[in-house]
């Protein structure tokens, strides 16, 4: 179900993103090599604690799976999305991808982004950059009397022109009164299709893009997804509304 909202609903949303872009930050500060990212689970849960919101992620189930325990999730180069934070140490030359929700007022928000540890082989590099350009060239296209399919296919012209390939399983959505709501946004599809974007809509959009292969599997945890051919993945997500007739980047800092 799509969930049109209000402008004061709006800026409670907006509350919880400026949180979530915050800790993205924390998160660009302190993955180094030799960190773990179980360290930086506290780091982020002790400072959205700090702004008397919760962690959104943080027993968060789904299907077959446990309750996710972790404030965020640390997914690490194969790794696509839902790493579970824990001992493992950050290595040079790794992708991190930090995933960060947070609930506050009973409104959510919810980005990501993908930080290079030290120096990184050039090929990662082209990846994350074209993973964060293909997010930008997507929000773009959220205006109303476009549809989602708009931003699909803005974000898969973009990365399979560089030959990446993009994560078809999994996809953005609609987020605010709900960590998940209506619509689904896949990052691949043709232009005109799917739901029609409207003001007062909130929508996290999220490429996920991998070096190889666009297959994936699930670990026997049933949250980390990993890319079937062992290569690098990247992600970036933003949380945007759309007000007056154009996205509005809620998660930037």
């Amino acid at each position: 179900m799509v969930l049109i909202k209000t402008k004061k609903e709006i800026d409670y949303i907006r509350e919880s993103c400026q949180i979530v872009a915050e800790v993205l930050q924390l998160m660009k500060r302190y993955a180094k090599a030799g960190v773990t990212t179980i360290e930086l689970d506290k780091i982020a849960e002790d400072y959205i604690l700090s702004n008397n919101a919760h962690p959104a992620f943080k027993g968060y189930s789904q299907a077959g799976s446990f309750d996710f325990p972790g404030s965020i999730c640390s997914s690490i180069d194969d790794e696509v999305v839902h790493g579970i934070p824990g001992s493992r140490v950050l290595k040079e030359g790794e992708i991190l991808s930090v995933d960060v929700g947070v609930e506050k007022n009973h409104y959510f928000g919810d980005a990501a982004l993908s930080i290079a540890i030290g120096k990184i082989p050039d090929e990662k590099q082209r990846l994350m950059d074209s993973t964060e350009k293909s997010l930008y060239l997507g929000i773009e296209q959220a205006v109303p009397g476009n549809r989602v399919g708009d931003i699909a296919y803005a974000i898969q012209t973009e990365v399979e022109s560089k030959g990446f390939s993009v994560v078809r399983d999994l996809c953005g959505h609609g987020v605010g009164k709900l960590l998940h709501e209506g619509p689904q946004i896949p990052n691949y599809g043709r232009k005109g299709s799917g739901t029609l974007i409207k003001n007062g809509m909130t929508l996290a959009i999220e490429p996920m893009i991998n070096l190889g292969t666009y297959k994936v599997t699930v670990d026997e945890d049933g949250w980390t997804v990993r890319t079937a051919d062992g290569l690098p993945s990247a992600h970036f997500e933003h949380t945007i509304a759309i007000i007056d007739g154009k996205p509005e980047i809620l998660t930037k800092c």
